[in-house]
């Protein structure tokens, strides 16, 4: 363990003395993502104080390990790692007041309250003059690509949208996502916008700067900053608009298919691509078959499409026997309408290539069939089309179509020329949504349910 508190005490005074308010205050957080168990305790990864907290303001930097009781059934889990930024006041004023976490009883911040700090324009700005200066305090290095400027002054502003991460805004010029749960490793959201700056695709925002750490010789990326586009519409945002309009989204819908497939020309030709030989192919096929039958544990409303639902891996799985075979390369791993915005000229971008943050870091780096990142796309103009009363399924199908047709004038091949592999990656994305909405939102269940009925069909019916 990294400990840099100095003026303060001991790490472990400190954390004793925020432990009980964290308890409370962690699980309340839109990001906090073991909900429903109970925080049992906390281990330190690394402490670290920003600014001392013997004036008007104090700053701490910590990454703790939070405790919980492991889910019924599953394997014994060492506890999630989160990147907290805890402020120091003798009192709030009415502005903080939502970033509260307490009031601290014992310890060096005794008669002290303590709150989210990210909510206060001050520490925000510590970190973006850390990341200017290049600065290197305890385990945290800020580090900034080479020929990119940082100016001074930058207001900054926290986003308030409903995310797993939490984003801060500097001057309409630069965003920094700070990631909330972290794992030791090269993360995806760094490394492929990294790739892709490099190999010049301007589809997505180019890295500026960023935090890591180096905890125990373990790096921990903690947070990227990228231009802000000033304007921009997210993809979601956007098809809400024009579907509560009663307007089709077909010519959006082709300009994303082709930046999708530019991101994806970029990756391949940045980054190494594989072949899926039948072992490879055999193992992606097992892999989602034996989601499949956790689910049908889980959502007792699959069993009556589980059969039919097989038979789109097992139809995979027979090409791969007759010798098919299929590259894979790095892909974006979570991609959906909220992942794109739109800049006010109306070029598309494509942003958050973390993956899906539930799966290993090692399994979102591995390289995946492109169609995983079509498939997730096709899901997400389901959801925007059943968003309304009553549904649109017909502006979901010429939206689909559109962004199959979009994705090959720059990919060259169209998606739905692979249906079999197409189908297997969407029905693998419906049972996840599946479990996901029957655990999250229950009143969500109908819409992937729907997907399921429709893939379930033989082959034919299936396609998009």
């Amino acid at each position: 363990m990294a400990d840099t508190v100095t003026s303060s005490g001991t790490t472990a005074s400190l954390l004793t003395s925020l432990e009980p308010l964290l308890r409370s205050w962690l699980p309340r957080q839109r990001w906090f993502a073991g909900k429903g168990r109970p925080v049992t305790g906390f281990t330190p990864v690394s402490v670290t104080e920003l600014l001392p907290p013997d004036g008007r303001l104090g700053l701490y930097h910590l990454l703790l390990r939070v405790h919980q009781p492991d889910a019924p059934g599953a394997p014994p889990h060492p506890g999630d790692c989160y990147q907290l930024l805890i402020g120091v006041r003798e009192a709030l004023p009415p502005r903080l007041a939502p970033a509260l976490i307490g009031h601290v009883t014992e310890g060096p911040l005794a008669g002290r309250t303590v709150y989210e700090a990210l909510h206060d324009t001050r520490p925000a700005e510590v970190l973006l003059e850390a990341l200017r200066t290049r600065a290197r305090i305890g385990a945290l290095r800020f580090e900034r690509e080479s020929g990119q400027e940082i100016r001074a002054g930058l207001v900054a502003r926290l986003m308030t949208a409903e995310q797993s991460n939490s984003s801060v805004v500097y001057g309409d010029t630069f965003i920094l996502k700070l990631l909330r749960r972290v794992v030791p490793g090269v993360n995806p959201d760094l490394e492929l916008p990294l790739a892709l700056a490099r190999e010049g695709c301007a589809r997505v925002p180019a890295p500026t700067a960023w935090l890591h750490a180096d905890v125990d010789a373990q790096p921990y990326v903690l947070a990227v900053l990228q231009p802000f586009v000033s304007g921009a519409a997210d993809g979601w945002e956007l098809a809400l608009r024009e579907l509560a309009k009663g307007e089709d989204f077909v010519a959006e819908a082709r300009a994303l298919g082709r930046a999708t497939a530019e991101v994806h020309t970029a990756l391949a030709r940045a980054l190494p691509t594989v072949t899926l030989g039948p072992a490879q192919l055999r193992l992606l096929v097992d892999g989602m078959t034996e989601r499949l039958a956790a689910a049908v544990q889980a959502v007792p409303a699959l069993r009556p499409y589980e059969p039919g639902l097989r038979s789109a891996y097992a139809a995979l799985a027979d090409l791969a026997a007759e010798g098919h075979t299929w590259t894979a390369q790095r892909v974006h791993g979570d991609l959906h309408l909220g992942q794109c915005l739109r800049s006010p000229s109306g070029d598309w971008s494509l942003i958050d290539f973390e993956g899906e943050p539930a799966r290993p870091l090692a399994e979102r780096r591995m390289p995946q069939p492109p169609v995983r990142d079509i498939a997730g796309m096709l899901r997400s103009f389901d959801y925007a089309a059943h968003s309304v009363t009553p549904p649109a399924p017909d502006w979901a199908h010429a939206c689909r179509a559109a962004y199959c047709s979009g994705y090959a004038e720059v990919a060259g091949r169209d998606p739905r020329t692979d249906p079999v592999l197409l189908r297997a990656h969407e029905t693998d994305k419906a049972v996840y949504e599946v479990v996901y909405e029957a655990r999250h939102r229950p009143d969500w269940l109908a819409v992937p349910l729907t997907a399921v009925r429709r893939l379930a069909l033989p082959d034919q019916e299936a396609r998009p």
